[in-house]
């Protein structure tokens, strides 16, 4: 990730896009640049008139720099189909759907309302590999955007009905009559995000009672939006009340799920993935491919273990590589994901889907019939534990292949991967250590069966590559 303009108000840009502060980096002017620097790209691969897929969350300058986007694509010469407040995923079915040539969010995620930003999408639906996304951003550094001439601008289309074809799409995935049949009642927290719409009328049709929290698309926040168990403390505290099933909980883009069962207990972001895959393997048969990032749970390799021909395939962290793992296995891929809180359902989109997790989830609830406790307390249980370490005093990010290097000479007998820093496993626990795209820190991940174990590895790590 790069950073320019001032450290209180920086303009980040990465392999996704683009994020700052409302009013200071991330302005109208700059929107329209960045998607006229998107759309001249994009034509610049031959596509002479590029179809482009265009949505927002629900911040408030949102319609705004929408607006300046719209504007941006349209002027190098891209038809736009504007889709409105939309989840970040629904803009991935849409542009398989319509089959366009990319797509464009207003969305800065899980940060607060103050910021906005734009994520970019390939045709395939999903975030651009890094030679592209570096080109984009090169062409909106040096501001070479490719206007068209006067009259030849690109036409719009407004398109009101893409969260139902979301919905289509994931329904299909999953026995909707049997979860009707469950009559499960869900709390939903939507964070005022752009999953409000599409959350609750999925959860309505595959006929749940709704507790809806938070469910206008203000995007005014009513919590810290980042779904993590010190932030849905009112959403735990309402499913135990309500003596629902289950709790759910979206990011402000709609592409990220947390849970809480039916105690109001915070299950934890990994666990997520790893329920929506044990609803998939309940139903499989012949094997397949599960891709998950080096930085996820064991959870998911041990369940896994306990279907006959599922392989888990590890990737780089970023949403991109595990889709990359997954279209490699062609027909073989049953799902994708990350531990946090991210699902990909083939048979949906390439995205970070929370409406296709939600739905997994209910379908493993109503098939299992029994409480999401119990379930839980059936699945591998790991304590995981993430550190960062700043390199500033021992030579910044430079410093990281000696570390490397030593961690293979030290443990040279655990199984190893050194595809995105390194990741040393052994037979009761794991470490990744892996460099910041962002800053000069090494992040270091350990898991292990207990606490006391994980924070062993830690340490353990910590010691033979000298950080502190």
């Amino acid at each position: 990730m790069i950073e320019s303009s001032s450290s209180e108000a920086p303009l980040m840009l990465s392999v996704s896009g683009m994020r700052g502060i409302v009013g200071q980096t991330m302005t109208s002017e700059v929107a329209e640049a960045y998607a006229g620097a998107f759309g001249s790209y994009i034509r610049s691969t031959g596509v002479l008139a590029p179809t482009i897929c265009l949505g927002r969350d629900s911040r408030p300058s949102g319609a705004e720099l929408m607006q300046a986007a719209s504007m941006g694509l349209r002027s190098v010469g891209c038809r736009v189909i504007e889709l409105g407040v939309v989840a970040t995923p629904t803009v991935g079915v849409e542009i398989l759907t319509s089959q366009a040539e990319g797509g464009m969010v207003i969305t800065a995620s899980h940060n607060p309302t103050p910021w906005n930003g734009i994520k970019c999408l390939n045709a395939d639906g999903v975030a651009p590999p890094p030679d592209m996304a570096g080109q984009i951003i090169e062409r909106f550094k040096a501001k070479q955007i490719d206007l068209v001439l006067e009259g030849a601008e690109g036409d719009v289309l407004v398109d009101d009905g893409a969260n139902e074809r979301h919905l289509k799409r994931v329904l299909k995935c999953v026995d909707a009559e049997s979860i009707c049949d469950a009559s499960i009642k869900v709390v939903l927290d939507s964070v005022n995000g752009a999953g409000c719409e599409s959350g609750f009328m999925l959860l309505k049709a595959l006929g749940c009672e709704v507790v809806h929290l938070n469910g206008e698309p203000t995007g005014l926040f009513a919590h810290t939006p980042e779904p993590t168990e010190a932030n849905l403390t009112d959403l735990a505290a309402r499913t135990k009340v309500e003596r629902a099933a289950i709790g759910f909980a979206q990011d402000p883009d709609a592409d990220r799920l947390a849970v809480v069962d039916e105690h109001g207990s915070y299950i934890g972001e990994e666990y997520t993935m790893v329920l929506a895959a044990k609803c998939v393997l309940d139903q499989t048969s012949g094997g397949g491919v599960i891709a998950a990032n080096l930085s996820t749970s064991r959870m998911i390799d041990d369940l896994a273990a306990r279907y006959e021909g599922v392989r888990v395939v590890r990737t780089k962290v970023g949403e991109a590589h595990v889709v990359e793992a997954l279209k490699a296995s062609g027909k073989e891929a049953l799902l994708g994901g990350e531990g946090n809180g991210g699902v990909i359902l083939p048979g949906v989109c390439w995205v970070r889907d929370s409406l296709g997790a939600m739905a997994l989830t209910l379908s493993l609830l109503a098939n299992e019939n029994k409480p999401l406790s119990e379930i839980v307390a059936s699945l591998p249980k790991y304590t995981m534990i993430k550190q960062k370490f700043d390199l500033s005093d021992v030579g910044g990010l430079d410093a990281v292949a000696g570390m490397i290097q030593t961690l293979k000479e030290t443990y040279a007998d655990a199984d190893q991967n050194d595809s995105d820093g390194i990741r040393l496993d052994f037979s009761d626990g794991w470490v990744h250590l892996r460099p910041s795209n962002t800053e000069p820190i090494v992040r270091l991940i350990g898991e292990a069966k207990d606490e006391e174990r994980a924070w062993e590895l830690i340490n353990e790590v910590v010691g033979v590559v000298g950080l502190r």
